[in-house]
Parts: C-alpha cells; structure tokens; sequence
C-alpha cells in the first residue's frame, strides 16, 4: 500500500472538510455553502461514501482530501501530503521529512515571537485593559496567564506584521503561519486585531497556531490559526503540552471542548485535561492521547455530544482498547464554572462518568416513547450503528441484549437488524481498490485505467509532449495522477519529472514507464487521441454520477457527452483500443 493510500485510510474526509465549512445532510451525501467562492445556495457536496467532493458552482471541480486541502489552503501536494500524513500519524520516508523540517522550524519561531509580542501587550498595554477585565472576571490569576501565556492582539492592520518584520522575518514565513491574511489587492495584514490571544503548543511545548477570542459580543466568539504545516485543529490538543506528564501519572485524559475549561482546569488542580477546542474529537486527537493513557473521560454539556459525533467516537474506542467514559455536566454549567464554584463536585462528576455506550442507550431512550413499535424501532434506527462500531464481540453482545431488553423485543430480531446494517468495512466507509476517486467501484477502475493509460503513454512518448496543451487536468480524479501529469506538462522531460515529483511519486513515474502500451510505437497521435477520448468520456459519466448522487439538475453533461462522440466519429477509424 503506498502513503498515499494509508493516509486516505486514515483520514475521514468529513472532518477534515467540516473544519472549514458547515455541512448539512443532504441524503447519503452532505451538502454546504462552498468554502472557495461566495454563495447563497449550497453548491458545493461532499461524499463520505468516496471519499471526495465537487463544486457544481462557481468552481466546476472536486477530488479528494489532497487536492481540497491544497485548494483551501494553497498547498502543493508534498506540502499537503506532509499536513495529512501528520494529522494521520503515518510516516513519511526520510528524504520528504527532511525539507519539511527545515522549513517548520521558521513557523515555529515566527509563532514563538507572536506569543511572547502579544503576552507582553496584554501585561502591559493601555489598549489591553479590557481583555485584562475579561480574564479578572473569568477568576483567572496572574500565574496561570503567564503559564499559559496568553496576550492580546492590538487593533491595527500592521502592528504584528512590522513587530516581526524588524525581528528578521520574511513576510512569507509570516503568511505561511498563518499569522498574515493576503488581500485581493495583494496586500497582507495581521490576521488577529483586538482579541485575547490563547497561543496553542505542541507536545513539545512548541507553539504551533493561536485561538483567538473577540472582547464584545461580536460572532463568532473564538477564531483559530488556519491549517497550515505545523497546525492541524482537528489533530491538535489545547494543553496537551501541561497536561502530558499528568496524563501518564494519572492515567486518565480529562477532554472538555474550550481554551478556558483547560486553563481554569490547570489553575484549579485538574492537570490532565485537554481541549478538543470546540470540535468534536477526532481519530487524531484519540490517537495523540493514546501514546499518554487509555483512559479517556469526555466532559460534556447538557447539550453537547451529536448522535453522529458519538458514533464515530464510540468506532474510536476500538483504536484506544477501551471504554470511553462520558462525565455530563449540569445544564446551562461550563467545566469551569462547575470547577470555580466547587472543585470537590467537579471531581465527583468525573468519577461518576459512565461508559459512552451507556451514555448514549441514555440519551437516546430518553428522547423516545418506546411503549410504541415506531419508537422501539427508532431507538434500533440510532444504537444499531453505534454498536456495529464495537470491536469486542463480547462487549457487542452485551450491548445487543441491553437494546433488545431495552426495546421489549426477542434478542434474534436485533441480530437480523444488525446483519442487514453491517458491511464490510471497505463498504462502509467507501473505500474502493482504488482509493482516488468519487465514483461507483467499476467506474473507479475505469478512470484509474484511463488516467494511467495516457499517462503511460505520454511519459513513454516524448514526442506526444507539445499535445499535453489539449488535456485537462481536471480529468484526472487521482491527485497523484494529475500532479505527475501537471510535472511532466511543465518539464516535458522524465528526468527532470522524478525530480521534481521526488521519492513518494516518483515509484508511481516508474511504474507508468514499465507499464505495457499495446500496439508499439505506431500511430501515437491516433493512440494519444483515443485515450484522451476515453478519458474525457469517463470523466463527463463520473460526473453526471456525481449529480445523480447531489440530487443536482443537468448542467449539459449530456449534451458534452454528444459533442465527444461527434468529435470521435470526425477523426477517421481508430487502432482497437488498449483499455484494460
């Protein structure tokens, strides 16, 4: 399996996506404003089943995590690779890791002297008097702001931005951590004005982006750092820099959802806990705690924990190898204002906490009237998932027979229920062989199969470079695929094209070099043709897929599909195709 493909394993594109947009059900698939241009009508869709997404707006154009995350966030693809291939906990040989150090370590130091510029304004800067007010209100002492170090943002454009630049930093450093925004004119500016600053460290202590909250009531409240190469919120943990050694002395992760439980946590004597820092906690974020303990304990509001995050936190206990335990606070309480008014009750909610599993069979059978059969198969509807998520075969027949008891129903009917929902595993979370592409599995090895034809062609060709001009590279689905063939558009050399690419695509390079293309050396231009041909069609029937799926209207796919086949049937008769 290459890295690319254990990374798309790894990494739910969902979640990754929900960072940067609101998605909502839109039957199988889910749907939201598009994160890349302005809208007022959703257009653009992502499919959990593929793995993938498409813009049918503005945009015209989709993919996979890769390419949505150097879209978003102006990547190339090693720079994305890296990204993801962190949050994913998957490591990458030697040769990529080496540059990518290098060029962190300036985002770690630019971010340190942010830090210490914006704590020295909030201890001392006339202008910082209401974000001094704010955190004297929240009962925030002295020395957990400067253990924490937080600071605040001053109210001009330019201020952080001039403060670096005299300390030797290069404006792109300063971009590339997201510290600046760039303006359509070109221009770059702070990022953060007049807000209480929450620096967010690393394991090591490093600060790797900042939480950010406005002083009025303005929304949103809290903003973050972008996803940049040292910062991932959804792979991060606000204090997981204090609370590690805690963690491991205590044996037990405490996760709350906000900067300030964490903070008024530590300040109260409660050293092992963690923020999620508002979402819900991700396969990362389980992971990073895991190498620290395997005793994890959510605190929840009265509101909090969304049958869809419980789901896919209840699959995660699988990696943790144990239970996953919920502490509910009182309604309308934050952790910190349970742990300001009484520590001794907070530490009793924690021991109090109960199994997740438990906690949402509690949840739900309180929401329902399980005296009517619509209710007992409701209440099926929504734990049946949660439970076909269980590792433990042992700890799965538990909880079936608490559902059927619970549902006054006979124990076989809640089996059968459960066969019908459980597929395998490649199914369930739409994977395919392929792993590249949004479309249905036979169709997937279609265009994989298309895309590498050409490919194999071309690189083997030469002489076919000055036709690249007539391809698009919208029509690879495969990020790895259209990054070689941008690399080879650009360098027309093979050579050159393994260097650019380096190590990670450069087996793929070899790969497509050895590949066998029927027919030798005669009629390229007709050969170059034909692939194009079955590339463009495959691509056009993937996205007609793709609509069906959105529930979305044509837009004259169609009509392009007609337009094709009256081009091929222009050109005089073809060689017998070498599609395999």
């Amino acid at each position: 399996m290459s890295v690319v493909d254990e990374i798309k394993q790894k990494i739910d594109i969902v979640e990754v996506i929900g960072q940067y947009t609101a998605l909502k059900k839109a039957g199988r698939n889910l749907t939201a404003l598009c994160p890349f241009h302005s809208e007022k009508n959703p257009s653009f869709f992502v499919y959990p089943e593929q793995q993938t997404w498409h813009c049918f707006g503005a945009c015209n154009t989709g993919g996979d995590v890769f390419s949505f995350i150097m879209k978003k966030e102006g990547l190339t693809f090693i720079e994305a690779l890296r990204l993801l291939a962190q949050r994913a906990g998957v490591a990458l040989p030697e040769k990529v890791g080496i540059p990518a150090k290098e060029e962190n370590e300036e985002l770690y130091r630019v971010n340190e002297a942010a830090a210490i510029y914006f704590h020295s304004l909030l201890l001392t800067a006339a202008m910082a008097a209401k974000a001094r007010e704010y955190l004297n209100g929240r009962g925030i002492a002295g020395k957990t702001i400067a253990d924490f170090q937080l600071g605040f943002s001053p109210d001009g454009w330019e201020a952080l931005k001039n403060y670096l630049k005299d300390r030797g930093f290069a404006e792109d450093v300063m971009l590339r951590a997201g510290l600046l925004v760039r303006a359509e004119d070109g221009r770059s500016h702070d990022r953060f004005r007049s807000k209480l600053m929450i620096p967010i460290r690393d394991i090591r202590g490093r600060v790797i982006g900042f939480g950010a909250r406005v002083l009025d009531d303005s929304l949103p409240k809290y903003v973050n750092s972008p996803q940049t190469a040292i910062f991932d919120k959804g792979a991060s943990l606000y204090g997981i820099d204090r609370a590690a050694s805690s963690i491991r002395q205590k044996d037990r992760a405490i996760i709350v959802e906000g900067y300030m439980d964490v903070i008024m946590a530590h300040q109260c004597g409660v050293t092992n806990a963690v923020a999620c820092m508002g979402t819900a906690i991700t396969e990362a974020q389980v992971n990073a705690v895991r190498k620290l303990s395997r005793n994890i304990v959510l605190c929840l509001d009265a509101d909090s924990a969304g049958e869809e995050a419980v789901l896919k936190t209840a699959g995660y206990e699988n990696i943790l190898g144990s239970e996953i335990r919920v502490a509910v606070l009182p309604e309308g309480k934050d952790p910190d204002e349970v742990m300001r008014e009484d520590i001794s009750r907070w530490h009793d909610l924690i021991e109090a906490s109960v199994p997740l599993i438990d906690f949402m069979f509690e949840r739900t059978a309180s929401s329902l009237d399980l005296g009517t059969a619509q209710g007992k198969s409701a209440l099926a509807t929504r734990l049946l998932p949660v439970l076909a998520e269980i590792g433990d075969p042992i700890r799965q027949a538990h909880y079936l027979q608490k559902l059927a008891a619970l549902a006054g129903v006979d124990m076989e009917a809640v089996r059968i229920a459960l066969g019908r929902l459980v597929r395998p595993a490649s199914a369930r979370r739409g994977r395919t062989s392929a792993g590249e592409t949004g479309l249905p599995v036979g169709m997937v090895n279609r265009t994989a199969s298309r895309e590498e034809n050409l490919l194999a062609l071309v690189l083997q060709n030469p002489e076919l470079v000055p036709r690249l001009g007539e391809v698009s590279p919208e029509l690879f689905e495969s990020t790895v695929n259209r990054e070689i063939f941008l690399a080879f558009r650009d360098t027309g050399d093979v050579v050159l094209l393994k260097e650019r690419v380096g190590p990670l695509l450069g087996e793929k390079v070899e790969d497509l070099l050895r590949r066998v293309v029927l027919g030798g050396r005669d009629n390229l231009n007709l050969k170059f043709e034909d692939c194009l041909y079955e590339l463009e069609k495959e691509h056009l029937r993937g996205l007609a897929a793709r609509q069906g799926e959105a529930g979305e209207l044509d837009i004259g796919i169609t009509q392009r599909l007609k337009e094709l086949e009256a081009r091929k049937r222009q050109r005089r008769p073809s060689f017998r195709r070498n599609t395999r």
